[in-house]
């Protein structure tokens, strides 16, 4: 399990050009992993898998380098060798060793309700790992979508908006209950945002689907 996430993590660094010349051996980063997991199994401390790792668990194509957990305040007490580098009421990244972890606090009320209501475990290699639920990740690409908005994150929210994309297309979920789950936590603006984006995602997908479906009914081009 944490060699396959250690080649994922091991990508996202070799193909980010800013890297280049300065990515961590597979060895060392195979090591770090390893060793994070360790640490949190052997000290008990309960955390949620999310972010791109998670994300990778159900679709393909996907970058990302680093690791990303929901996780309590006080559990984070408990992981000592993380070296916090940012840090605010919701949000904290660090390094644990050469390795940088990102941090979704469960003082957040949303982030607190995804980590006890949307948490599937699976089992990879000999580790058994928290992982958040399809839904749970859409709710949390979903709540991040207007602070990226209002911040010009256009890349970022770009890669969201597939991602959502993606998890739809190979996972139909039913929108209107997670717009209820958000509300409490967003500004009706915020929902309006991103009831627009959902509803062109859903045309996004149908375009898709017809194209697939328009090319099924052609003859196959003999080569």
């Amino acid at each position: 399990m944490t060699s396959a996430i250690a080649e994922i993590i091991q990508n996202g660094l070799a193909f980010d050009v800013k890297n280049w010349g300065s990515a961590m051996e597979f060895g060392d980063l195979l090591a770090t992993v390893e060793s994070l997991f360790a640490t949190l199994e052997d000290r008990q401390i309960e955390y949620l898998l999310v972010g791109g790792i998670a994300m990778l668990s159900y679709v393909e194509g996907r970058n990302t380098q680093d690791i990303d957990f929901i996780i309590s305040k006080r559990a984070l007490d408990d992981l000592s060798e993380l070296v916090i580098l940012e840090e605010d009421r919701d949000f904290v990244r660090g390094n644990f060793g050469p390795l940088q972890v990102d941090l979704l606090l469960t003082q957040n009320k949303l982030f607190k309700l995804i980590n006890q209501r949307y948490a599937i475990k699976k089992t990879f290699g000999d580790r058994t790992i928290r992982c958040v639920t399809v839904e749970g990740l859409i709710i949390l690409k979903l709540y991040a979508l207007p602070s990226l908005y209002r911040q010009g994150n256009f890349d970022r929210a770009s890669l969201y908006e597939n991602d959502i994309t993606q998890l739809m297309m190979n996972y139909p979920t039913e929108l209107e209950p997670i717009f209820k789950i958000l509300q409490p936590h967003l500004l009706a603006s915020d929902i309006e945002a991103i009831r627009e984006t959902a509803n062109e995602l859903k045309l996004r997908i149908q375009r898709f689907q017809a194209q697939q479906q328009r090319l099924d009914k052609l003859p196959d081009i003999e080569s």
